[in-house]
């Protein structure tokens, strides 16, 4: 079965069950750590699929430690399904509870990094929602529902620049809570 996609202003969204390091598309969207060092999940994922040495090197010429919610972007070396790789800084909700407009923000800047290289394809994982999630009661859902947020506010600020976004939900139950908050926006 093929998952919906939803149109609307001049762009494209779509929630799929997948990693987003193996979607082919313009910029894939690492969910960073405030250094931009290789990390675990989906960070670790790219990193590896990039090529470790070369993405460490361009990460190291940006002035770290990033705010939440900040973007920056690299070339993406050995991956051969993305041109560029946008490293999204997700708040880490264990330390800071209430981060909601520093995830908002991650996803809006990605979108806008994206729109001033050219780019117009993307996937984002859904950012703190792993490790970052915290005790948010459903990190998966806030991320989603953040994440269509954004694509909203961007559609709407910049109407006549189209995106395509792919939005990667890597397990069943994060699918589930993902899909619910689309459902909730889109209908059934």
């Amino acid at each position: 079965m093929r998952e919906p996609l939803f149109h609307f202003h001049r762009g494209n969204i779509r929630l799929i069950k997948a990693s987003c390091a193996d979607q082919t598309v313009d910029a894939v969207v690492n969910a960073a750590n405030s250094g931009l060092w290789a990390g675990g999940g989906i960070c670790g994922v790219i990193f590896a699929k990039a090529g470790m040495e070369e993405l460490t090197d361009a990460c190291r010429k940006y002035k770290t430690p990033l705010k939440d919610g900040s973007a920056v972007i690299t070339p993406a070396f050995n991956m051969k399904n993305a041109k560029v790789i946008i490293h999204a800084v997700g708040p880490d909700f264990a330390v800071t509870p209430t981060a909601f407009r520093e995830l908002f923000d991650a996803y809006y800047n990605s979108l806008k990094i994206l729109m001033d290289n050219g780019y117009h394809s993307i996937s984002f994982p859904l950012i703190s929602s792993g490790i970052f999630g915290g005790a948010l009661d459903n990190p998966a859902g806030e991320s989603a529902r953040q994440c269509l947020r954004a694509y909203n506010k961007f559609t709407a600020d910049y109407p006549d620049y189209g995106v395509d976004v792919t939005l990667c939900a890597f397990s069943p139950s994060e699918m589930q809570a993902a899909q619910a908050e689309f459902d909730k926006v889109f209908g059934d």
